[in-house]
């Protein structure tokens, strides 16, 4: 059975799809919070200026009484400080919970998908974001969003059984593959210009050809019984990887359109899966929280195993680098790992909820995150390209685990005394 510990496709996308007022009732509770304790900078300076000068309505500034004039000036001291520090772009908050975020694999631009079946893309820099257009395409729940590799077009699937292409730059909507699957599509991935591959909630995987008329697959497989919830190929195209929610990895020879191999059991769902080491190792999480490393080609039996930190359920993750894996955990943080040697670099970002999707934008300076309500926050990542995975953090193991990497909005209490 698909575990209900921190999935937000399945959180939200119950048959009730359609009526969902009680949980966006209870997002708009949290979301005041949301901002202050995961994003101090989500806020915008236009905010941040009424709450400090609310503050200093009285003219006392930290228990001192100050003139207008020194108000002013304090006022504008600290606006200026956050608009010079700002490294990463503001937080983007929607009207509707986000269930997926994509970007743009070229351009600074980010597509989120909605629990309503909307997709909006996003420009977005430093200073500001810009909603640059509303796509609405499904009657329900987007679950899954990608960009083709050129960046052309955007493929959309949804719990309507829906596959969708639009043209990125006309928004005009190309392809519809009607009554794609007898299930609700779960998961997607592009192989090539040409074909895509998706899983859906009964485990079948179909490969489809835009080359092809029709909304007929190439082929279609069934080697499972649950959910498919991740699927990875490599440069060659020739294995499809796919992570299950019965707890094993099953793999297509897609040349000759068969399975391949099927691991064996892990006991727990496998919710993700990336690529490392020039395509050379692979890695999986599940909902207990540890991480399983496969040699590529060698599926049956991984050859590493990471324990968990906080048996939390791991929802996602992105290669960061060719040994750096950003994971995306039910307990809120964004916590980075080094594959080789395996060590906790630290956190990178926090939620105040269970994180759901993570994506890294096409300089690999920006990761963006989604969680269990109505915000998208955006974290720098640029300081692994020389961050020494081979230092480890000094002290125990909570103070391993609490150790907040340059993103995080937490400041450790020894870079605090460092400065002194």
């Amino acid at each position: 059975m698909r575990s209900n510990t921190g999935d937000l496709k399945d959180y939200f996308l119950s048959d009730s799809d359609s009526d969902h007022s009680d949980i966006s009732m209870s997002d708009d509770s949290q979301s005041s919070e949301d901002v202050n304790v995961s994003d101090p900078d989500s806020e915008s300076l236009n905010e941040s200026h009424d709450d400090i000068e609310a503050s200093t309505s009285n003219g006392v500034v930290g228990g001192s009484r100050v003139d207008n004039e020194e108000e002013d000036e304090v006022v504008k001291a600290i606006l200026r400080s956050k608009e010079l520090h700002r490294d990463h772009p503001p937080t983007i908050s929607m009207e509707d919970p986000v269930v997926d975020v994509c970007f743009h694999p070229a351009k600074d631009l980010i597509a989120l998908a909605s629990m309503t079946g909307d997709v909006l893309l996003y420009k977005y820099n430093n200073k500001e974001t810009e909603l640059v257009s509303t796509l609405e395409l499904h009657l329900k729940s987007c679950r899954d969003i990608k960009f083709s590799h050129d960046g052309k077009l955007l493929f959309s699937t949804a719990r309507d059984k829906l596959i969708m292409l639009t043209d990125v730059e006309t928004e005009k909507l190309l392809s519809v593959y009607q009554n794609s699957h007898e299930d609700s599509v779960y998961s997607m991935t592009i192989l090539d210009e040409n074909t895509f591959v998706t899983g859906d909630d009964s485990g079948v995987v179909k490969l489809w050809d835009l080359r092809q008329s029709g909304d007929t697959p190439v082929f279609s497989l069934k080697e499972v019984d649950d959910y498919i919830s991740d699927m990875i190929t490599n440069s060659d195209n020739k294995y499809l990887v796919c992570s299950c929610g019965d707890g094993t990895l099953t793999t297509i020879n897609m040349p000759a359109r068969k399975m391949h191999v099927q691991s064996e059991e892990y006991g727990a769902d496998l919710t993700c899966l990336g690529l490392f080491k020039t395509e050379s190792k692979l890695l999986t999480a599940s909902i207990k929280g540890k991480m399983y490393v496969f040699n590529w080609g060698e599926f049956g039996l991984h050859s590493d195993e990471f324990p968990a930190l906080t048996k939390k359920a791991i929802n996602c993750m992105i290669p960061i680098t060719e040994n750096v894996v950003i994971t995306g955990s039910e307990d809120g943080l964004i916590r980075a790992s080094s594959l080789f040697p395996h060590r906790q670099l630290g956190i990178v970002g926090q939620h105040n909820f269970t994180v759901e999707n993570i994506d890294v934008n096409h300089d690999g300076t920006l990761i963006a995150s989604s969680s269990h309500n109505k915000d998208v926050h955006f974290w720098n990542v640029q300081y692994f390209e020389t961050l020494n995975v081979h230092e480890p953090v000094k002290g125990g193991k909570q103070k391993r685990m609490k150790h907040n990497l340059p993103s995080s909005k937490v400041d450790n209490a020894s870079d605090f005394f460092a400065d002194l």
